[in-house]
């Protein structure tokens, strides 16, 4: 065990857990590591573990989150454990101590970063990517693949990610564009986990609730309950033909009342609607439920205070702060995004702390927030997705049911579905059943990628970066394998050639540097599975590869030898170069921590034949030894020949993804960002606007539809790029600020519309269609005006402050990219304008 480890592990108050330590001993051998395990089951440790080892080594860690209300989470923790002058975050649209040896950010910042050459990431040992199983997300998950193949492979990765049945795939994808990368999975929950099914009887009026699974099987007493109660008898006892609806879902009064009958509490109720979380607080008010002690209540009261001290007095009575802190001091409250930050900080903290009892939450709160609790209930097994209903799929299950279970406090967690007409008995027991989900990739290219593309990168290289996604692994890994290839090959030739030009005059130095670059290409050429003829100053004789990593201080092999020790040699252990003498297939799953797999493969090792001029190898003299150097005009021309060959056949057989690429790249110069494999100036401007509408923005910016305006009339024409009604509901016509802000909104609308065409032609993506629904009160809020004249029965407060924050962003994207001084200096004026009260006050809390 290393010093760092036992340091660390000695902090603990706890044992880690087996799959923690399995997780510790791959990073301990620089490998990355991907770990899948449930939710509260401990991948923190592994991540803080990851982290500490980097700063061991002097080198800086990222902790990358795909929301912000996760980063600024995990930014409080970290400066717990670090200090606050070690720890830094960036989002979108706020920056503390970027420069600190820990920071904390979106994944999106970490690929603003990469795509910028930033000098952030020099010194960069280690990146956690937390949530990874969001790279299946339509809109963000391309994100997440952008970082893992353009990341320095010489970063170490820490991937935490949800329970997922094909990690491994997902590992050997890793594995293949990164080097190793050790995959942990752990299926076990810490706390047990048990399915309830509850409902309303109207025949004994009671609400009722029973184990949804029974031995492994559905509950036989739960359907025969529910089979009697589909018809109903008339007089006499006999069946009318009539049916009616013997049961209901509780009511939430009543689900408090059942969770605190069976100590059920604290617990978390999910329903998929702003709405009804506002409704269900409110019939509990009604139903006079208080859930906390006078002490609890003050307790409640010093903290949301706190949390909203920087409020003014119009802003506290524009949000309703009054019937808020009364809600929230009887111990119960809701959680969703329409909420503004800070009322949900304030939510958290009190849950966190016991004095909560129960939050009545959207499903935004199930991701990655530490929010445990001993019971989560889940409404409706259906939501609704813009267009129907429909069953909530396995990941999702197991992500709200995740939270339920508290380590340390609980023995057992409880996870209760509620009875719904329109899903069946048998569809819950599926879903109560279900362990894990396949992660799929949503890798698609986007214009800002294109254009970072081939601002970065020749158009093979772009073409080699992009046959590396996970996308076109799971469509014909034999491409990504091709392209990892070419990768390795193409750095071993680099410093063959380095190496050769020194050779050529001698001295002292560059024979070291020879001999240096010849052991490092060696070690190169082998794969895990040769079995290999080592004299080196820590193994003599045959060892079997079992890993290769890419370090920044070279190729580590990871060798087992027949007498079952593991060793890692690198160029610095060898006394003569390694010799190849066959291959053996490694040991299934591919577990190196375990003492059955090293036994297995010790064994294998054994029982391998070797080549014979191999075996002879270590019998001669080093006088006798005869080696073909890779050292040698004959080994680069022969290695240039298959870099070629790789190549050609890279260009004959582009992969999915690169063909999708190229009509992006088509578009682009159909419309001049790109001539000739080089961007123009409006290339450059787009490869420095990061949003969903990328392209429209950056054409709305060229074609002066935002230049001549005040700034109030700028955050109103820009506001139709930023605001998204919710459910697709355009909520009536808008409201103008002005009628050169309707004006420029045409133009704006005109040149969407001209764009979707384009890309329906070439069937790609469409970009979302501006809304002017929030152009009145963004131009309202820059010109000064109170919040309470800003908000309306449509607009939440959530909803309003992220889009003032979203809208920040652009602006400052805006002016760091636009050529036009004039463009720039409105933009400039027009962040500062939106940034206040409330929405200055949101920068520091999670969006």
């Amino acid at each position: 065990m290393t010093n760092v480890r036992q340091e660390f592990l000695s902090q603990l108050s706890y044992a880690p857990d087996g799959f923690q330590v399995k997780a510790m001993d791959s990073i301990d051998a620089d490998a990355s590591v991907l770990v899948a395990a449930p939710t509260g089951s401990g991948k923190t440790l592994i991540a803080e573990y990851g982290i500490a080892r980097a700063r061991s080594l002097g080198l800086r860690a990222f902790y990358t989150t795909p929301i912000k209300a996760l980063s600024n989470q995990k930014y409080r923790d970290l400066q717990t454990l670090y200090g606050a002058h070690n720890v830094g975050l960036v989002t979108g649209d706020n920056a503390v101590n970027p420069e600190a040896p820990v920071v904390v950010m979106t994944t999106e910042v970490l690929r603003n970063m990469i795509y910028s050459q930033s000098t952030r990431l020099d010194s960069l040992g280690v990146v956690v990517l937390d949530e990874v199983h969001y790279l299946q997300d339509a809109y963000r998950g391309p994100v997440w693949e952008e970082v893992i193949i353009q990341l320095d492979p010489e970063v170490q990765l820490v991937c935490l990610s949800a329970t997922v049945s094909n990690a491994d795939e997902v590992g050997e994808w890793l594995s293949t564009v990164r080097g190793r990368t050790d995959v942990v999975v752990e299926t076990t929950r810490p706390i047990e986990l048990v399915n309830h099914f509850a409902l309303f009887d109207t025949a004994t009026k009671k609400t009722e609730m029973f184990p949804t699974v029974v031995s492994g099987e559905p509950n036989r007493h739960v359907q025969r309950l529910l089979a009697s109660g589909s018809s109903t008898r008339g007089k006499g006892g006999h069946i009318t033909g009539k049916k009616t609806r013997r049961f209901s879902p509780p009511s939430r009064p009543e689900i408090v009342d059942m969770l605190e009958d069976h100590k059920m509490l604290p617990a978390i109720v999910f329903i998929f609607s702003r709405a009804q979380c506002e409704d269900a607080v409110l019939s509990c008010m009604r139903a006079g439920i208080v859930l906390t002690s006078m002490d609890e209540e003050a307790q409640i009261r010093d903290i949301v205070e706190r949390h909203c001290e920087n409020l003014t007095a119009d802003d506290k009575d524009a949000l309703g702060y009054g019937n808020f802190i009364d809600d929230v001091s009887s111990g119960i409250s809701c959680h969703h995004a329409g909420m503004i930050p800070m009322f949900k900080e304030a939510v958290e903290e009190c849950f966190v702390n016991g004095l909560v009892k129960v939050v009545f939450a959207t499903e935004t709160l199930a991701v990655g927030i530490n929010m445990p609790a001993r019971a989560v209930v889940i409404e409706k097994l259906t939501k609704y997705t813009g267009e129907h209903h429909q069953l909530l799929r396995a990941s999702e299950f197991t992500q709200l049911t995740g939270r339920a279970g508290r380590r340390g406090l609980d023995e057992i967690g409880h996870a209760i579905s509620l009875w719904n007409p329109f899903v069946s008995f048998d569809q819950v027991v599926s879903l109560a059943m279900s362990r894990s989900f396949r992660l799929s990739s949503a890798f698609r290219p986007t214009f800002n990628m294109a254009v970072n593309m081939v601002r970065n990168h020749s158009e093979d290289g772009a073409h080699h970066i992009l046959n590396l996604s996970f996308a076109q692994f799971q469509a014909d890994r034999d491409v990504v394998t091709s392209e990892a290839t070419l990768e390795k090959r193409k750095k071993e030739l680099a410093l063959l050639e380095q190496a050769f030009q020194s050779h050529e005059a001698p001295s002292a130095s560059s024979e070291m540097l020879a001999s240096a670059v010849e052991a490092e290409i060696s070690l190169r050429a082998l794969r895990p599975g040769d079995v290999v003829m080592f004299d080196a100053s820590n193994i003599r004789g045959r060892g079997l590869v079992l890993s290769t990593a890419a370090r920044r201080s070279g190729i580590r092999l990871t060798v087992v030898t027949p007498s079952r020790k593991v060793i890692d040699v690198m160029a610095k252990d060898l006394r003569a170069l390694p010799l190849k003498g066959g291959a053996v297939d490694l040991p299934v799953p591919f577990e190196p921590a375990r003492t059955e797999f090293i036994r297995e493969a010790a064994t294998r090792l054994t029982k391998a034949k070797v080549d014979d001029i191999v075996g002879r190898s270590l019998e001669v003299n080093d006088e006798e030894r005869v080696v073909d150097s890779p050292l040698s005009a004959k080994s680069i021309k022969r290695l240039r020949k298959e870099i070629e060959q790789l190549e050609e056949r890279s260009r004959h057989r582009s992969g999915s993804v690169g063909a999708r690429f190229m009509d992006v790249v088509q578009l682009l110069r159909e419309m001049d960002y790109i001539n000739d494999w080089e961007l123009t100036d409006r290339g450059h401007t787009l490869a420095g606007i990061f949003h969903e509408s990328d392209l429209l923005i950056v054409e709305v910016m060229n074609r002066g539809i935002l230049d001549n305006l005040s700034v109030n009339d700028l955050v109103a024409v820009l506001s139709t790029l930023v605001f998204e009604p919710r459910g697709g509901d355009n909520g009536g016509p808008p409201r103008w600020p002005s009628d050169l802000v309707r004006q420029r909104f045409k133009r704006v609308e005109k040149v969407s519309l001209q764009l979707q065409d384009m890309q329906r032609e070439k069937g790609m993506h469409l970009h979302r269609a501006p809304n002017g629904g929030l152009a009145f009160e963004t131009a309202g809020w820059a010109s000064g005006k109170p919040l309470s004249r800003i908000l309306d029965p449509d607009l939440t407060p959530g909803d309003f402050v992220r889009s003032m924050r979203q809208l920040i962003d652009l602006l400052r994207q805006i002016s760091s990219t636009t050529t036009n001084d004039s463009l720039r200096q409105v933009a400039i004026d027009a962040s500062r304008a939106l940034d206040r009260g409330v929405v200055s006050a949101a920068a520091g809390e999670s969006i």
